[in-house]
């Protein structure tokens, strides 16, 4: 659980992505006054947090939040002691390479991306950081300019050691969210966690964005929910040929626990794949699914199937 003799003070904290995740939990780290904050945002977004501080409206009250430094110069920032990584997948590279100079050998990444291979892509351009291995449940959006809205999720942060880096300020690093009102959940290995939403995720973004229907929609048409237990299933063998321990009900427990969402909502993925204009994680939720297939010889023929038509169904788009 990381050498806590050496500790490392936590003073300056990046917020890389100041959208809904990251607005949510930069927001609670500005209130609190023993620490610097800066957020990395853009457009009106950021003008309306440079103007009047980032309002957050939670389910347990309305705050004005104001970082030491809201900017979309990565070249503003300090050396970071801690950065949350909130950008979407697809702003990942490139996030990473512009801040690189922030980044040294005493700097944590908690990467609250979708995904299940996220510490490696970040690894493989920055290797001093000590990556620790997470996910989050949380319903958040930006409502305007300035102003994110959270609803729903346990708006708890799920987190693991480094396996390579291991040498960091665990202790500091619960304090830290303890006195910022941040919940948080420790693992030794979090990668079950990790692989337990995604399986959620993938097969759910990627049949509703297919066949643009909601998640309820989904649900009660036998067609499309057998598609989505497909993947799981194509998922679940991954994880098990990965030696990620899935207990032999995650199907039917993910089920029910998407059997929960109201009827007309829209995936996160559904949303970015209906604009034409704007990117979308199909990398991440998709293509991920394959390679990873190809590598532990795992045959995802259902995954492969969506991925070609909403790869279709772009390019008549453009």
């Amino acid at each position: 659980m990381g050498r806590l003799n050496n500790k490392v003070s936590l003073e300056k904290i990046g917020v890389i992505g100041t959208g809904g995740v990251g607005g949510y939990f930069g927001g609670k780290l500005c209130l609190n006054p023993a620490i610097k904050v800066y957020f990395i945002a853009r457009g009106a977004h950021l003008k309306a947090i440079q103007e009047q501080g980032l309002i957050l409206v939670t389910e347990e009250g309305t705050f004005t939040c104001k970082p030491t430094l809201a900017t979309d110069d990565f070249a503003s920032l300090p050396v970071l002691d801690l950065a949350l990584l909130c950008v979407k997948s697809y702003d990942l590279e490139a996030a990473i390479r512009e801040a690189t100079d922030a980044f040294s050998e005493k700097t944590t990444i908690i990467p609250l991306l979708n995904g299940v291979d996220i510490p490696e892509r970040i690894r493989k351009i920055v290797s001093a950081p000590c990556i620790l291995p997470a996910c989050v449940y949380i319903g958040t959006h930006i409502e305007s300019p300035g102003k994110i809205v959270q609803k729903g999720g346990s708006c708890t942060i799920t987190f693991g050691p480094d396996p390579i880096q291991r040498d960091f300020a665990l202790q500091d690093l619960f304090r830290l969210f303890d006195s910022s009102g941040i919940r948080y959940q420790w693992l030794d290995d979090p990668r079950p966690a990790i692989w337990t939403k995604f399986l959620f995720i993938a097969p759910f973004g990627l049949v509703t964005a297919c066949f643009d229907k909601t998640i309820g929609e989904v649900l009660e048409s036998e067609e499309l929910r057998d598609l989505a237990v497909s993947i799981m299933r194509e998922i679940h063998g991954l994880a098990l040929k990965k030696g990620i321990a899935l207990p032999p009900s995650i199907i039917d427990d993910t089920l029910q626990t998407v059997a929960g969402f109201p009827y007309e909502a829209r995936t996160s993925f559904q949303r970015d794949f209906s604009d034409p204009n704007k990117p979308d994680e199909r990398d991440i939720l998709g293509d991920a699914v394959l390679r990873l297939g190809r590598e532990c010889g795992v045959p995802t023929p259902v995954a492969a199937d969506i991925l070609t038509r909403l790869q279709r169904q772009k390019k008549l788009d453009i």
